[in-house]
């Protein structure tokens, strides 16, 4: 797409706690260099790539994490323990930076490998209808990223998450099951089928508000999703879908992700 695109912020939520990989935003990922730098530094740096952005800040509730950022040279706002998720999280920094009707971009504090050119277009794609509350991206699988997928499930981990949609590309639902089930008979072409989710949203200021005054709902409970609950709020959520991007995406999830990211940063010459 090519669109003219009004101003947008990125936030990136970020904290220490988590149960599958805590202290994961201060881990260490080494690129094709050498350079050990920390994931948040990473996402910082993809943030900082992405055209249009008219400011960066991290949202955590961690003074370590606050301090890492400082000594990169980024900006943290400092928001409360009692987030419980980075959608929330966003919702508070938002109001504590005093934003106005602008779009707010949150970028994922684990996905470093997000291509930071989808951004603008879930801008444009958000902006261009006035009944969306809120956008976000998907990708359709690689072979090989569909494959990570499916080891995962098969090991009992949780994975990356899939979407799927509507003809007019709004959500139906969001899964850390690899959705839609795709029968034996077809599982050479499985790939073309399934969408891996990117944790990247761009949010209305009304919406982003209203979320956060919303209870959670019992499957964004269950799935551990946040972008859920504006489905159960009956609020339109738009998916803008791209071919694959030459990379896998994978985010942070586990401490065995960690080399599969480097391996990327490696082959795509990231330092």
């Amino acid at each position: 797409m090519t669109r003219a695109i009004p101003p947008f912020t990125i936030i990136i939520p970020a904290r220490f706690q988590s149960s599958r990989y805590p202290g994961k935003p201060l881990a260490f990922l080494t690129g094709a260099a050498g350079v050990a730098k920390s994931l948040i530094e990473r996402s910082w740096t993809c943030a900082k790539g992405v055209p249009g952005a008219v400011a960066v800040y991290v949202a955590t509730d961690d003074a370590r994490i606050a301090d890492a950022v400082h000594e990169f040279g980024g900006a943290a706002v400092m928001t409360a323990p009692e987030c419980r998720n980075g959608t929330e999280r966003c919702a508070e920094a938002a109001a504590a930076l005093g934003l106005g009707n602008e779009i707010v971009v949150n970028l994922q504090g684990d996905a470093p490998l997000t291509p930071a050119f989808v951004i603008p277009d879930l801008v444009a794609a958000l902006a261009a209808e006035p009944e969306i509350a809120m956008a976000t991206v998907a990708l359709r699988t690689s072979a090989s990223t569909y494959a990570h997928l499916a080891a995962d499930a098969a090991a009992g981990r949780v994975g990356g998450t899939t979407v799927v949609t509507n003809a007019a590309g709004r959500a139906l639902y969001f899964s850390k099951r690899v959705l839609p089930f795709v029968p034996p008979a077809l599982s050479a072409s499985a790939h073309e089928m399934v969408r891996l989710h990117l944790g990247v949203y761009a949010y209305r200021r009304d919406a982003l508000a209203q979320y956060a005054a919303t209870p959670p709902c019992a499957l964004e409970d269950l799935e551990g999703l946040e972008q859920l609950r504006f489905l159960e709020m009956e609020r339109v959520v738009r998916v803008v879908t791209f071919d694959p991007v030459g990379w896998d995406c994978i985010e942070l999830n586990n401490p065995g992700d960690v080399r599969a990211i480097e391996a990327v940063l490696a082959a795509r010459s990231i330092a």
